[in-house]
């Protein structure tokens, strides 16, 4: 007798830890994923600005199932579903397709770069959500300074050493702080011509201030790291325009004239963190459930995890609508963690549970010895926070030597005030903005 098949859509957090949770069970699992490897999203812009290599940050989903013999690892981007027969097709990187039949899905697609409207934007601004981008942003903030570096005109180089970053969520404070700690610690002499710590950050956000999720405390304390570490921020605008020169920021309330204040801003590197919105496979998804997605395509989700209509289809991580809950590592991995229980317990004959959230808080980097945690009433920033957030980051990183290379990397850039990893990739630059192939169009 066969056994059952259980297809895990996503390496991310959410399908690895599902997976996990099904590794020696009597199923037949295969793992789907765009990728070979599983990231580790939340280091993501230390290996943009050159302080983690790609591998340190990354680990083979190979590696992390060899030892569980009913999984199978597969290379494809998930394109199309049907849920009445039960069959889900994926796309090879060849173009190819091929099918891949269960009888219990999970779908922890994750999430991508989304230009609210403006796809034209990634062009010009590549985001924070795959190695690809963290490299394409790796060669536009190194290029950034050697373009100025032979630049006779100084209102040229000013461009070029003037970064814009939209988003004042962690992703782009966390980027933000990185860049002007890259101008300020790791190359403030290695070059003749210009002074890179006259480098320029702007930081936009539509808000009153930086990290709304934490608490007003901390905020006003991560602002005042940011005002010292010289980051500039701008609030109450939201970015409208993005060019090759720049950026136009138009506030959001309108003046006594009753029109909203437009603003240009030169800046040769525009890097983008300002929202998110699910993969296209979600479409999919919801197509075939009859699921309504929300606005950032979301799939709503029963208690269970599981779509309404259809019992034998979880959606897990930042891709899933239950509860408000936010699209962060730990949902992740605990709606993937508990998907994988119920499957098993499906196929046990056993009834499911209702998936509980337990908060473990927010955490936040913004420069050397500087970072913010909130748990409850426990609030941490300065030295301590920096402490504690690297020992949560350690602990969560996968592989010894992961974890030893990236402990070591961060010793060495606080004793010697330099950063390994910056290799400049060749290439252009804009490749990294389409992480997802055209939309899947079903033969006849």
């Amino acid at each position: 007798m066969a056994r059952p098949k259980v297809v895990v859509v996503g390496g991310g957090f959410g399908g690895v830890y599902a997976a996990r949770r099904l590794a020696r069970a009597d199923v037949d699992l295969t793992l789907l994923d765009r990728t070979t490897t599983s990231l580790f999203q939340p280091l993501l812009y230390q290996c943009a600005t050159g302080l983690l290599s790609e591998g340190q940050i990354t680990t083979p989903l190979r590696t992390l199932m060899r030892r569980h013999r009913n999984v199978r690892v597969v290379l494809g981007e998930a394109c199309d579903l049907d849920a009445t027969a039960r069959v889900l097709t994926a796309r090879r990187p060849d173009d190819t397709t091929f099918e891949l039949a269960y009888d219990q899905l999970i779908v922890a697609a994750g999430m991508r770069q989304s230009y609210l409207g403006h796809p034209e934007f990634a062009v010009h601004a590549p985001g924070m959500k795959t190695i690809d981008d963290a490299l394409a942003i790796r060669r536009r903030v190194l290029g950034a300074f050697e373009m100025a570096e032979t630049l006779p005109d100084p209102a040229d180089r000013a461009e070029w050493l003037t970064f814009a970053v939209a988003g004042g969520g962690p992703t782009g404070v966390e980027l933000a702080g990185q860049i002007r700690e890259y101008a300020v610690h790791a190359i403030e002499r290695e070059y003749r011509h210009i002074d890179p710590t006259e480098a320029r950050v702007l930081l936009f956000d539509g808000g009153d201030r930086v990290l709304k999720s934490f608490g007003h405390n901390l905020t006003e304390k991560a602002q005042a790291v940011l005002d010292r570490l010289g980051v500039e921020t701008v609030f109450g605008v939201h970015v409208t325009e993005v060019d090759e020169r720049g950026v136009v920021a138009t506030a959001k309330k309108p003046g006594p004239d009753g029109t909203r204040q437009r603003t240009r801003y030169q800046a040769r590197t525009v890097l983008w963190t300002a929202g998110v919105e699910a993969a296209p496979f979600l479409e999919m998804v919801a197509k075939e459930t009859g699921a309504t997605q929300d606005r950032q395509g979301r799939i709503p989700v029963e208690p269970d995890l599981t779509v309404a209509g259809h019992p034998e289809v979880r959606v897990v991580g930042d891709v899933m609508s239950l509860d408000d809950l936010p699209g962060v590592a730990e949902v992740a991995m605990q709606s993937g963690r508990h998907a994988g229980e119920d499957a098993r317990r499906v196929l046990r004959g056993e009834p499911t549970r209702p998936f509980r959230y337990r908060d473990l808080g927010n955490a936040a980097y913004l420069c050397r010895r500087h970072a913010l945690l909130e748990k409850g009433r426990f609030r941490a920033d300065g030295f301590l926070g920096w402490v504690l957030w690297g020992v949560i980051h350690i602990a969560f990183l996968a592989g010894v030597h992961n974890r030893f290379t990236t402990l070591l990397n961060w010793a060495i850039s606080l004793a010697a005030d330099r950063r390994g990893e910056r290799a400049y990739p060749l290439g252009n630059p804009t490749t990294a903005v389409r992480p997802y192939t055209e939309k899947y169009v079903r033969p006849d």
